[in-house]
């Protein structure tokens, strides 16, 4: 069995809080790239984001090393989004063709079972890293569920609830495969 499980959805739906609860109870979590792409260009003094197609061509290479740098063993490991997620952006550009976009799913396979995190008004909010409106989360989680499905992988929404509902939720589905 493949213990590599994706946590995606749009922005703003509580997926770092989430990943930080889990990583408390002794699992291994693997952080967004975008988030750290996007503090290093503006420590650098540089816009948030470079054009679409040259951040998820660098959200995409940082997915794969991180990938590849996570032995994963019998123990689950969290990724906070994951490779497939830079081949949606890839997509919306149509930057990568059809079979590119297969061959990458091919060889950076997760579990069958992905955790998709609605946006939740009631939490959201913009910060440095963050600059996407509410109705821009809105489409990239509709987009994320979408996407995931295509490629054959089985979506879990997981509830807005207390963060440790969610973590029970997620972990009861993990402990259950």
């Amino acid at each position: 069995m493949n213990h590599r499980f994706v946590l995606t959805g749009g922005p703003g739906g509580g997926k770092t809080t989430l990943l930080d609860a889990i990583e408390k109870r002794g699992y291994r979590v693997v952080p967004e790239s975008a988030r750290s792409i996007i503090k290093e260009r503006l420590a650098a003094e540089l816009s948030p984001r470079p054009d679409p197609v040259s951040f998820a061509q660098d959200i995409l290479k940082s997915d794969i090393e991180k990938y590849r740098r996570v032995a994963v063993g019998e123990q689950a490991t969290f990724f906070d989004r994951g490779v497939l997620d830079a081949l949606y952006m890839l997509d919306a550009e149509s930057a990568l063709s059809r079979a590119g976009i297969a061959n990458y799913v091919q060889l950076f396979p997760y579990n069958p079972v992905v955790f998709l995190l609605p946006p939740w008004e009631d939490i959201y909010g913009t910060d440095s890293e963050r600059d996407q409106t509410f109705e821009e989360s809105l489409k990239v989680f509709e987009g994320m569920k979408s996407w995931y499905s295509q490629w054959g992988y089985k979506t879990l929404e997981v509830p807005r609830d207390t963060i440790d509902e969610r973590v029970k939720f997620v972990l009861q589905h993990v402990n259950s495969l």
